[in-house]
This record gives C-alpha cells, structure tokens and sequence, in this order.
C-alpha cells in the first residue's frame, strides 16, 4: 500500500515533476507548426516538417524514469511494426528536460526501440501539440494535421493496471488517418508523469574564467580545440572561449560535446571525457554572469601540448616512404606499405598513435606487425598482430601501467591505408609514432578482434541485429574494447558471460558515431578465467530516416568501403601466465572449433539452426549431415571433425611394382 501510495503521488505531481501548465497548443484538425527543438542521438538537428511522404506520423512522447510509459513501450513497438510498412512515421520523442542524450539513449537502448528516437529540447514540440505529460501520442495525418492527442490505450494509468485495454485509443485513430477517415474519438486524457522541468543552476557565487573554466577546458577540451587539431576552433585563450561560449554551452549541456558514446551505467574508463554535474554547472554559470575574466592569478599553467600528437610527443616516428596522390573522385582500393623500423632486437612499446597528413582523405589507417612478407596478420596464438589504428577519435594505443605490446626484432610495420577521395586531387604521407618502454613489461599486451561478416540488412529496415561472440582460451585480463562499424551503426554493446554462465554488460555504445570513434580503456585490467566468452550485439539503421545511410533501398553485406558495412570487435588484453602465448600457439584451435566459435553468435556455448549463416546451409544439405536444433560444441566438433574426414580425398594407391 505504501509503495502504491508513493507511486500515485509521483505520478500525479510530486517532487518529482512539475505542476500541470496551461498550453497553447494546437487544435485538433489544425496543422502542427514545424518544429525545429529536436535532436537525433546523433545531435544531429530534425525538423518535423522533414518527415515527408507518409500517410501518417505517430508521436509518442516517453520519459526514461515514468513507470507508466515504460509499461507501454512494448505496446508502442508492436504497433510501429505493424505499422512499418504502411507508410507510418513512428518517432519517439523524450521531453523531458533533466534527461540528457546518454539517458535517452540508454533508455532507448535497454528497451530496444526500433524507430527515430528524438530529443525535444524546451519542451516545444511538446507544448506545440497540447503534451503535459509522458506517456502521450498525437497522430498527425501526411500534411502534418493534429488529428489525435491523448493516451495509448486505457489499460495503465497512474493507478490502473488492467489485463487488457477496452479500447485501443491509438490504434483505432491509426486506422481511421489511414483510411482518411474523421478520427471517432480526437482526444483522450493521458494518465501518467507530468514533464519535468529543467533545474535552475545551483552555482550563485562568481565563476570566473581563470579559476574556474579554464581548467575544464584543458581537461576536457584542448586535446581537439587547439591548432592543427580535428576540432573546428581552439578553446586555448579566454578571448576563444567567449567568442564560442554560447555553443560551448549548449553542446556541453546537452552532452554532445565533449564526445563520448558510451553508457555511464557500464564500466570505468580511464579515457572517460563526460563533463561532471559541477563542471556542467559552472559552464552554464559562467555564461549566464556575463562570460567574467577573473584575477590573471588564477590562470592554470598552460598545457605544453606535442604539436600534432594526442598521446605526446613519440620517442620514434615512421613515415610512408613516399607521398602517395589521391585522385579527386573514384573508389579506391586499400593501399599498402612496408616500413622497416631495422630493429635489431625486441622493440616494447607502451604508446602508439598513427598520424595521418591529411585526415580530410584518409578514412582509416591500420598499422599491422609483420613477419616476413606475408599479410595474413593472425598470430599461431590467434591474436591478431595489429600495432595501432586511426580513425577520427582516439584510436592509439595507450598501454596501463606494467604492460606494453612487442615488436619482435626483425618485424616490418605495413601501414594499411584506406582513402576516400574528397573533390580535390590531394596527396598524402601519413606516419605512426612510437613511444617505448624503459624496460620489458610485466605483461605483453595482445590484440584480437571478433566480427560478424554474415549479416545481411534488408532496404529500409531501421533496427535490423546481429551478434558476435569471442572465447578466452586462457586466463586473462581485458586492457581495452574497441567496437567499429560504418555509417547505419545505431548502437554497439560488449557483454561479460562466465563460465558459469553468468553475465555482466562490460560497455554499452547506445549511440555509435561514425565520425568519432573510441578505444574504451578500462581504469584497470578486468581479470577473466578461461572459457569466459564476450558477446556483443549491434544494431543499424538502413532505414532513410538515418542522415548518414549511403542508400536506403539497397541491402546491405560485410564489406570494407563506407557504404558497406562491419561487425568488429576489437579487444586488447594479457595473459596471466606470460608463457601463454607459447602455449597456445603450440595448440591451435582446430577448424572445426574455430567454426563453432564463429558460428555461436548468442554465445550461450549451443549452435541453434538461426545462427548457421544462409551460405553455409546449402553446402551442408549438399553433404547430407542434417544438424540438430541445438548442438553444442563438444557434438559439433565430432560432427564436422567427422563430415571433413569423410569427404577428405582418397590417396591413389602406389602402382605394383611389375615381376620380373
């Protein structure tokens, strides 16, 4: 009773949420004005009025902590599936405004909504169309006409759960938009939270530039805002920071600056770059006083930033050995070249950054560790000998204390160059930076990476899945995760299962970003026994509500260019037992288990029937084995160990010698 009491009063507007307002919103059968408050998780800008050529659009306004719209997202999402296909523009908007982008998109995330998810900052969208309270849908026709506003259905409410609803408010006007019909019932009462209001700043006391802003800036800011960084403009002077103080708050406010993707709720990372409440609040306050200067005896030191370097000046720079030219326009295939760094011994290095000339046409570089002159980049031990990426974000490598990776005397460095040619014929000569350590590590840093390369994303499908799974063969420690996909990634998440079976989410990336991507580095080494298995789950969106999507009416494969598309996992780690390596290498996995491994995508240790890729099943129907629902991997490795045998071709028998 207490519990349902407590409830009831939040819901109906507590402490938690903002007194009802009178609204002047618009009337139903009047078109919506455009609304140009929302945000994708992106941070990218949508205006209402852009989602054209649909016969209706459905609005649901949800709140991340409201009980009652948490009931109604699988209800919501059901509908959006049903509705998909039928030329309805289902959008979820959060208004509230103390939730920020990570948040929403955690709430999204966990709840796995299939469509648009959208900010709308102010409230005004919600204000616009007469929404006091989450959850609340309003049903505009194509030409962006109100013609329903209300609850979903009347089965929850504040103090009302029922087995099933008595009458499917939305559904019903659905229909009747669809049909071109006049809606029967254009209005209902929604019964759930009240929005929430933003809070006023608690900061009341002067905040000033060089004692309290500067700082955060250095911290924070300066490794991109500086010259001859990525960013658009330095934030290294106070006259730089009030000519930008305005867009410096509301990026920071709305956590979009400075980047970071990944859910708070999930590990600590030493490379975290979210802005604290406090520092949140003295940005905000700062320029609400008027943007002050301050005492010049408050200044911090100036940081003596490497120039062109984010980890610091290297001990070793390796440069192409000729400049390369990118034509104006084409496709181009990867280009690849050897440097010999001419080690005569054992090279431990503790920080690498890959450095290209000219980032505007380089769209990635991989620096892989060979030895000798073939490509394949697989050690015996199965790590993968990749030294250093680069990608716009922070891709170096950045060893933890005791650690560094090795690179065996004699080993060439081939930087793998990926360019994409921007309207002008350019030319480039990219480099990679070495910094060592004063002696051998106490641990040897590994790399290895697990994709999913059998997906296959159907045209304008807006949330389509996949998933990937890694085995520890060994007992180790986790360094870092590095996921990476193209530009229909929506979301990327790594998750724990032990031996026992027991599951822990280890990162969650709700809102992937093409243009800013991370190594996630954990504050320290996460200790995994063997057997222990990583499972990661993406989603993309190939739908044309993605700004970003190449083109939505084409399916979409594991591919290397852009416009294709990847499932990688990267994870870096040590073994605890340093002769592991050795070890392993002595014992490889077999193809049969190799197989198994890639084929248990859920990582639940069983290969399902769903889980076979589509162009593995002909060859096996072919071969006459028939696998069985489930199978786990001690029987799947007897059976494929078997099936290669039998079709193993036979050796001639010698020829008889002849009697003389």
């Amino acid at each position: 009773m207490i519990r349902h009491a407590l409830l009831s009063f939040f819901l109906s507007g507590g402490l938690l949420f903002a007194a009802d307002e009178a609204v002047q919103s618009t009337p139903i059968g009047v078109k919506v004005p455009n609304s140009n408050s929302l945000r994708d998780l992106r941070g990218g800008k949508r205006s209402l009025h852009g989602f054209t050529e649909k016969k209706a659009i459905v609005l649901m306004f949800l709140g991340a902590e409201c009980p009652v719209s948490n009931l109604y997202v699988p209800t919501l999402i059901e509908l959006e599936k049903t509705y998909r296909d039928k030329k309805v523009q289902f959008l979820a908007v959060y208004p509230n405004d103390p939730e920020d982008f990570d948040q929403v998109a955690a709430h999204a995330r966990d709840r796995d909504l299939p469509c648009l998810v959208l900010k709308d900052f102010g409230q005004k969208l919600a204000t616009s169309v007469g929404v006091t309270r989450v959850p609340s849908v309003v049903v505009l026709d194509g030409e962006f006409n109100l013609k329903y506003r209300g609850r979903i259905d009347d089965r929850y409410g504040a103090a009302a759960r029922k087995p099933k609803a008595t009458r499917d408010d939305l559904k019903e006007a659905i229909e009747e938009v669809l049909a071109e019909k006049k809606v029967t019932v254009a209005e209902t009462e929604a019964d759930g939270c009240l929005l929430a209001k933003a809070a006023k700043s608690p900061i009341k006391t002067e905040v000033t530039f060089t004692k309290h802003v500067a700082s955060i800036l250095q911290k924070r800011c300066q490794t991109c805002h500086r010259p001859e960084q990525s960013a658009p403009f330095s934030l290294v002077t106070y006259e730089d920071a009030v000519k930008h103080a305005s867009m410096v708050r509301e990026v920071t406010s709305q956590r979009r600056m400075p980047p970071w993707q990944a859910d708070p709720r999930f590990g600590h990372f030493s490379n975290d770059r979210r802005l604290t409440r406090d520092e949140l609040d003295l940005i905000a306050a700062w320029v609400d006083q008027g943007m002050p200067k301050g005492d010049t005896k408050d200044m911090p030191k100036p940081v003596e930033w490497a120039k062109g370097w984010l980890h610091g000046k290297p001990d070793l720079v390796l440069t192409m050995p000729e400049e390369y030219e990118v034509p104006a326009d084409g496709v181009l295939p990867y280009k690849n070249w050897i440097i010999d760094p001419g080690f005569k011994e054992d090279k431990w290095v503790r920080i690498s950054e890959a450095l290209p000339s000219n980032p505007a046409v380089v769209h990635h570089i991989v620096v892989y560790l060979q030895d000798g002159n073939s490509n394949n980049p697989i050690r015996p031990d199965g790590s993968i000998g990749i030294l250093v990426g680069w990608a716009p974000g922070d891709l170096g490598l950045v060893a933890p204390k005791d650690t560094a990776m090795r690179i065996p005397k004699g080993t060439k460095l081939r930087l793998e160059m990926h360019y994409t040619p921007n309207g002008m014929k350019v030319k480039d000569r990219s480099s990679v930076g070495l910094t060592f350590a004063e002696k051998p590590p106490k641990y040897e840093l590994f790399m290895s990476e697990f994709a999913n390369m059998t997906f296959d994303i159907a045209p304008n499908h807006p949330h389509y899945k996949a998933e990937a799974t890694f085995r520890f063969r060994a007992d180790a420690r986790i360094i870092s995760f590095a996921p990476h996909m193209h530009w229909r990634g929506k979301d990327y998440s790594y998750e724990l299962i032990k031996p026992d079976g027991k599951k822990e989410t280890l990162l969650s990336v709700p809102r992937w970003d093409f243009n800013w991507q991370n190594v996630y580095r954990f504050n320290e080494p996460l200790k995994v026994t063997k057997g222990t298995r990583i499972h990661s789950v993406a989603h993309w969106d190939n739908s044309k509500n993605n700004p970003y999507n190449p083109d939505p009416t084409k399916s979409v494969k594991f591919g290397l260019q852009t416009w294709e598309e990847m499932m990688v996992g990267f994870v870096a780690y040590v073994y605890e037992n340093p002769d592991t390596a050795a070890q392993l290498a002595k014992n490889p996995p077999t193809m049969a288990e190799q197989l198994f491994d890639r084929f248990d995508l859920n990582g639940d240790g069983f290969i399902s029937q769903d889980e076979i890729p589509a162009q593995m099943k002909p060859f096996l129907a072919g071969t006459g084995v028939a696998l069985p629902e489930k199978i786990d991997r001690e029987e799947f490795v007897k059976l494929v160990e078997g099936m290669m045998k039998k079709f193993q071709p036979k050796k001639n028998p010698e020829p008889k010698k002849e009697e003389k």
